[in-house]
């Protein structure tokens, strides 16, 4: 339902906002705890969020701000206190040099992507955006007027962008690339092995810039070691944004600060845009956010460590389900199955499996199991599960999900 269908009759919302539809994450959420309400057991594995909860010296940090009177405006894109933690943190993990003026800090990373594309984009700009995809990628080009360019990356390619698939989407209107890894909702990373080839064809194309969300940077498994594109090819590095954000990693949801590094012009016309939109993020917020990237690093280690178990768990839950076929991630925290072997089949009730969305309305309504149809993501027939809950739950969970396609015929 978008956004146009679900206002009166006597209110015109702007061209921008009719094809945006409220986030089918969103709506499955909010469907399955509102069944919740209504006294049913349903295990909800659709929110992109951390479990636990964010670690106490980082609740300390904002506590000692709050009690130091840290509650005014700040400057309009971060403080310098978080810009040089931010810094030390792209030094440190990445290797990248950045200038103080070079950062940016928002209201989450979302904020950090819409400022840079509302800045940059005209009316017509095409952005290519590898699918599977966040959602929100999408309906942010189309607020600024530009044009989504959904390539597919299959299953077969690791769901990865090909440097094939990228030099045919890009026109003299490409304005960005826009990659993410880890990835949601697949998992899948990026190696330098990856990154090369892509990184080539960008080299050949001086138009093209590069948009990097590496929220997930700090969940990876098996071993594998995080690359930034600006870190492995120094010649694009005045011609990438490179995102982050301390929501994953340090279980900071709530708290909305999300950063980039970039060019310094980009990083002065983004803060043009914010200043009109929400000015300065959370004063309290940024403390915190101080104390995430200087404090100790240890706990993120140990719930990767976690995550990782829960993705073996869930991994093998799923492929011991006739007709699922599950890949392995090789980060974040969530799984991207295939449903194919249960399309066309039947419910209890007759009604036949015919997509994704189909198959994931079964599950919450038969066995109050909620989670997010491929579709939603720009490919089919999958289903994101996040497994950024309790063992116990996934546990339960997969005996739920077993029992229902067990009854499908």
């Amino acid at each position: 339902m978008s956004v146009i269908e679900t206002i009166g009759a006597d209110f015109r919302p702007a061209e921008r906002v009719t094809s945006i539809a409220v986030s089918e994450i969103v709506r499955i959420t909010a469907r399955a705890q509102g069944m919740k309400k209504e006294g049913l057991d349903v295990i909800i594995l659709g929110a992109g969020e951390p479990d636990f909860d964010t670690p106490d010296n980082i609740k300390e940090g904002a506590w000692a701000a709050i009690k130091a009177g840290q509650t005014k405006y700040t400057a309009l894109d971060g403080t310098v206190e978080l810009k040089k933690a931010i810094a030390a943190k792209f030094k440190r993990d990445n290797g990248l040099d950045y200038a103080l003026d070079e950062i940016t800090v928002s209201t989450g990373a979302k904020q950090v992507i819409f400022n840079a594309i509302m800045a940059t984009v005209n009316p017509g700009d095409e952005v290519i955006i590898p699918t599977p995809y966040w959602t929100s990628y999408s309906d942010i080009v189309q607020i600024a007027g530009g044009v989504p360019v959904l390539v597919p990356c299959l299953e077969a390619n690791g769901f990865r962008l090909t440097p094939e698939d990228l030099e045919a989407a890009i026109t003299p209107k490409t304005r960005w690339l826009m990659l993410n890894s880890p990835s949601n909702p697949t998992g899948a990373a990026y190696t330098a092995g990856h990154y090369r080839p892509i990184l080539d064809v960008l080299l050949r194309h001086p138009h093209v810039w590069l948009m990097v969300d590496d929220m997930y940077e700090h969940i990876l498994y098996d071993g594998l070691e995080f690359v930034t594109p600006a870190q492995l090819e120094p010649r694009l590095k005045d011609r990438t944004l490179t995102m982050n954000g301390v929501s994953k990693a340090y279980a900071m949801t709530g708290w909305r600060i999300g950063y980039a590094g970039g060019p310094k012009a980009l990083i002065k016309a983004m803060a043009v845009v914010q200043g009109q939109a929400t000015s300065c993020p959370s004063s309290v917020g940024q403390a915190a956010a101080v104390e995430a990237l200087n404090g100790p690093q240890d706990i993120v280690l140990e719930r990767c460590k976690s995550f990782e178990k829960r993705r073996d768990l869930v991994v093998e839950g799923l492929n011991a389900i006739p007709g699922i076929v599950c890949p392995k991630p090789e980060g974040a925290f969530y799984t991207f199955a295939s449903c194919a072997g249960l399309i066309g089949k039947k419910t209890p009730d007759g009604k036949v499996i015919e997509t994704d969305r189909d198959f994931a309305s079964y599950l919450l309504e038969s066995v109050h199991v909620a989670l997010v149809p491929g579709a939603a993501f720009g490919l089919s027939p999958y289903f994101r599960i996040s497994y950024a809950t309790s063992e116990a739950e996934l546990k339960e969970a997969l005996a739920r999900m077993a029992k229902a396609c067990a009854a499908l015929v």
